[in-house]
């Protein structure tokens, strides 16, 4: 095991599936001599050379265009996306042609691209660099959608998501880029967990809260919290947001009675609207509760400097808490999470 960054365990990720696979290729904006805006692909230049470390123009969707036409080749792209918010000159590619060349083709045509993206907010970046546009991707059929949390997810999910033949949305936390954790660099693909398979990131017995990326921290801080009052938070890292791993979701919630959702992105036809759904179709009669949504505010995302009072903390997640748990508190009818 090393103690890794999150952001050298994605570089290790892709340095990695690159030598595994002469197939692999990287492209994207300032990725080549740069190393990438957050240094992600540095030193892959000077490894791999410029015909598979490819420095692009300013245009993302003729990045996703290119990268479409190679996985029509045989290669196995890896696009960045400099921010989240540059995303969408690339939606009309990747919607309309990356997410359904699969099945239009019936099979015949294969979209091994996996499209990297850091996401959300907590950096204090400009306009534009702290979005979640998550939702997007989740609601739009072929695509798969991966979030991570940590260090060894980092690593080996990127590497399973090059590796396969279905296109993936891989989800980057800026804001935890630089958090360490042990990665095991040697781990054999088909001896780790699932893509699609969710982790319990903390056992409990009262109130099951569910979360992926970022959030995944302030969920495990809300659930330490918590149990200074005598409330036990199961946390759950749903890793995959497109499917979701309903079977571990579902046991969860039958144990415990209780759901809580909490994610950064707004709350209108997000992702925890899906998941409040879903877990209640398959759930109602173990439910103890209405389930409740801690997300961010239905508005754009909002200046560097007023960014702690839109993403969800820890103060608003035990709201919800107490609220589930039936418990009066000081921030009910105050807050609508």
């Amino acid at each position: 095991m090393t103690q890794l960054t999150m952001a050298k365990a994605i570089n290790e990720g892709l340095r990695r599936s690159m030598a595994d696979d002469e197939k692999v290729l990287v492209m994207g904006e300032d990725i080549g001599k740069l190393g990438g805006v957050f240094r992600i692909t540095d030193g892959l230049l000077d490894q791999f050379g410029a015909q598979r470390v490819v420095d692009t123009p300013l245009a993302e969707a003729g990045i996703m265009g290119t990268a479409v036409g190679l996985a029509f080749r045989g290669y196995r792209p890896v696009v960045e996306i400099q921010f989240d918010g540059f995303v969408y000159p690339a939606f009309d590619q990747i919607v309309c042609q990356v997410a359904k060349l699969h099945y239009r083709t019936r099979g015949n045509v294969k979209m091994p691209i996996t499209i990297r993206i850091p996401w959300a907010g907590g950096v204090g970046a400009a306009e534009h660099h702290s979005e979640s546009p998550e939702a997007y991707f989740v609601h739009t059929s072929g695509l798969r959608v991966i979030a991570v949390s940590n260090p060894q997810d980092a690593y080996v999910m990127l590497r399973q998501a090059i590796a396969s033949d279905d296109p993936v949305v891989y989800f980057e936390p800026k804001r935890l880029y630089h958090t360490k954790g042990e990665v095991d660099l040697d781990v054999q693909l088909a001896d780790a967990p699932p893509m699609g398979l969710a982790r319990v990131a903390r056992e409990g017995s009262d109130v099951t809260l569910l979360t992926y990326g970022s959030q995944v921290l302030t969920a495990l801080d809300a659930a330490t919290a918590a149990e200074d009052d005598g409330v036990s938070i199961e946390v759950i890292d749903l890793r995959s947001i497109s499917p979701v791993d309903y079977r571990t979701v579902t046991a969860s919630v039958r144990k415990t009675g209780r759901v809580v959702v909490t994610h950064e992105a707004a709350r209108e036809a997000g992702v925890g609207a899906e998941l409040v759904a879903s877990v209640t179709e398959r759930c109602f009669n173990y439910l103890e509760a209405a389930p409740q949504r801690v997300t961010g505010h239905d508005i754009p995302y909002p200046p560097a400097k007023l960014e702690k009072h839109h993403l969800p903390d820890l103060d608003r997640i035990l709201d919800a808490v107490d609220r589930v748990m039936d418990r009066p508190n000081s921030l009910s009818g105050v807050l609508d999470s």
